[in-house]
């Protein structure tokens, strides 16, 4: 099936109509933010669920039953997906966790004015293609992603679920200065979870000592979370998502679009990166 079958036009971008709706939209567009929120933004495929778990942990001082009792989307879930006005949100404790994969000029009014606090995780782009290759492959409400050189192409020009991720990236860092807002790399997450687990208690403000930064981080690597059931999907329905096609959480590494990239393809991805990103001066650490 085609984008215009399975797809929504919300603000520009295409969004999955299983998902979305203007009921879901209108919702969100309403949304009563609190200055104690703190909100997960990511572009699909950049270290969401990672962060799913890691920020209920950091709330709960190392306590695993919020993610062991709770799904991932539950417990922190997209503000702007149909299911999100059925959580009685308004009615949750702060400080609440929630996710969007919004571009930040798409935030609504009240997130200007109560200034919520925004972990913004970013990842190399040529991993978060391929990461995005394989997710549509399991589900029967996204467009059938092969050829991957055709789906390549489609996300460099933006013509995927949330547009560009260039334009994604581009616009939450320009939110510096306009919201409390960290940022933090995939990357250095793989590299040093034990920091990234601190650095981020520090910015929402959780006082934790060493040996539970250490347990949040140990329980937090790849393999643990892949096998909860509560943040791996396995709970999903197989005709919504096949994982027999791809796993959700495939892999969790740095460097995998090397195994799937042609030379060619490597090569015309650079310079499109550089030529789009050019006027960018935050430092990326796969520059």
């Amino acid at each position: 099936m085609t984008e215009a079958e399975l797809y929504t036009v919300y603000k520009g971008l295409y969004v999955p109509s299983a998902v979305y709706s203007t009921c879901g939209f209108k919702h969100y567009e309403e949304f009563s933010f609190r200055a104690d929120d703190i909100i997960t933004v990511t572009y699909p495929k950049s270290g969401t669920t990672w962060m799913q778990e890691i920020i209920p942990l950091i709330q709960s001082g190392g306590d695993p039953a919020p993610v062991e009792t709770v799904t991932n989307w539950n417990r922190v879930p997209w503000i702007e997906a149909d299911y999100a006005s059925a959580l009685n949100l308004e009615q949750r404790p702060s400080p609440r966790l929630l996710a969007t994969h919004f571009h930040f000029n798409m935030m609504p009014p009240s997130f200007f004015e109560t200034k919520p606090k925004v972990v913004y995780v970013m990842r190399n782009p040529r991993d978060v293609v391929t990461s995005y290759f394989h997710f549509h492959r399991m589900f029967s409400y996204l467009v059938n992603p092969d050829p991957q050189s055709e789906f390549l192409q489609k996300f460099l020009e933006g013509k995927v679920i949330f547009g560009s991720w260039f334009d994604h990236v581009k616009s939450w860092l320009s939110a510096q200065g306009k919201a409390r807002i960290m940022y933090i790399c995939y990357e250095e997450m793989i590299m040093d979870l034990k920091d990234s687990v601190s650095r981020i208690a520090q910015f929402v403000d959780k006082s934790l000592d060493a040996e539970t930064i250490e347990k949040i981080a140990n329980h937090c690597n790849f393999k643990n979370v892949k096998q909860n059931k509560m943040s791996n999907y396995s709970l999903v329905p197989t005709e919504f998502m096949d994982q027999t096609k791809s796993e959700f959480l495939r892999k969790g590494i740095a460097g995998d679009w090397k195994n799937h990239f042609t030379v060619a393809e490597a090569e015309y991805f650079d310079v499109v990166y550089k030529e789009k990103m050019k006027d960018v001066k935050y430092k990326f650490i796969w520059d």
